[in-house]
C-alpha cells in the first residue's frame, strides 16, 4: 500500500465537511479518523440504552412508519448503487486488487439489499422512517469513506493477492458471509415450517449463540479490514461492532423474557462467552 496516499481521502472528506482547507494530510487523517471513532464509542454504549426500534423492537413513538422491506432497500442502496458509482468514476484505473475487494463487497451488499428483503416475510411489517433515513445517511458516509479509500487513494500491487495478510483476511470474510447468510436463512426457512412470529432456532450457530447472523457479519467486517489491511476498513468494523453487539444482547434478552424454555446455556453473540 502507498502509505503516502493513505491520508489522501480523510483530507477530501474534510474540505467537504469542514472546509479548513489548510490542514495538512496528516492533521486531517487524525482529526477525521478520531472523530468517527468517537461517534461510533459513542453510539456503542447509547445503544445498550436505546434499542434500535425495527424488527422485534418496533415501537411507537419515532415518527411515521414506512413498510419494512421498502426502508430496508432504501437505507442500504448506497452500498450497491454509491460503490458502483465510484467504482465507474475511477474505471481507468481499476485493477485485479481493486476488482477483487468491488467483488466480495457486492456479494455481500447485493443479496443484503436485493436479494434477503424479498426472501424473508416482510408482509404488513414496518419500521421508522427515522431509521431507514439515520441508516442510509451513514452509508453514504461509509461506502464513500471505503470506496474512496479503494478506487481513488490507495495503490495495491498485484503481489497484495498472494501475501498472507490478504489471503487471512479473505478467509475470514469468506466464513463471515457464509455464517451470516446460513443463519438468515434458517430463520427464514423456520418461519416457513413452524408460521409467522418468531421461534426458537436450534440448529447451526444457533445451538451456541442468539445471533449467529450477527456474528458472522462481525467476521466479514474484520476480514475486510484486514484484506484491505486500512484505517477506512478498520473504521468499518468499529461501526459494525458498535451498531450489531449491542443489538445481539438486546434480542438475547429479548429471546429469555419471551420463551421460558430458552437453553441458558446458550450466548449471545460470541460463542462460550457472552
Amino acid at each position: 500500500i502507498n502509505s503516502d496516499l493513505s491520508y489522501n481521502w480523510i483530507y477530501c472528506y474534510l474540505l467537504i465537511f469542514s472546509y479548513r482547507r489548510n490542514l495538512d494530510q496528516m492533521s486531517s487523517f487524525n482529526i477525521f479518523s478520531i472523530a468517527w471513532i468517537a461517534i461510533a464509542v459513542v453510539i456503542f454504549f447509547s445503544l445498550f440504552y436505546v434499542v434500535a426500534p425495527y424488527g422485534r423492537h418496533l415501537k411507537d413513538g419515532w415518527g411515521p412508519n414506512v413498510s419494512a422491506r421498502f426502508g430496508w432497500v432504501f437505507m442500504e442502496s448506497p452500498c450497491v448503487f454509491l460503490m458502483l458509482i465510484l467504482a465507474a468514476g475511477a474505471w481507468e484505473s481499476l485493477n485485479l486488487v481493486s476488482g477483487i475487494f468491488l467483488t466480495l463487497w457486492m456479494t455481500h451488499y447485493v443479496h443484503r439489499t436485493l436479494i434477503w428483503p424479498y426472501r424473508v416475510n416482510m408482509t404488513g411489517k414496518e419500521m421508522p422512517l427515522t431509521i431507514a433515513l439515520s441508516a442510509f445517511f451513514f452509508n453514504i458516509i461509509n461506502v464513500s469513506i471505503q470506496g474512496y479509500w479503494i478506487f481513488y487513494f490507495a495503490s495495491y500491487s498485484l503481489d497484495w493477492l498472494s501475501s498472507p495478510v490478504f489471503i487471512f483476511g479473505v478467509c475470514i470474510f469468506i466464513i463471515g458471509l457464509y455464517i451470516n447468510i446460513r443463519s438468515d436463512y434458517i430463520l427464514i426457512n423456520l418461519r416457513k415450517e413452524k408460521g409467522p412470529g418468531y421461534h426458537i432456532p436450534n440448529s447451526f450457530l444457533f445451538k451456541r449463540i442468539s445471533s449467529p447472523n450477527y456474528f458472522g457479519e462481525l467476521l466479514e467486517w474484520m476480514g475486510w479490514a484486514i484484506l484491505t489491511f486500512s484505517l477506512s476498513g478498520f473504521i468499518f468494523f468499529v461501526w459494525t461492532f458498535a451498531n450489531l453487539f449491542p443489538r445481539a444482547i438486546a434480542n438475547h434478552k429479548w429471546y429469555k423474557k419471551e420463551f421460558k424454555e430458552y437453553p441458558a446455556s446458550r450466548k449471545a453473540i460470541l460463542p462460550w462467552i457472552i
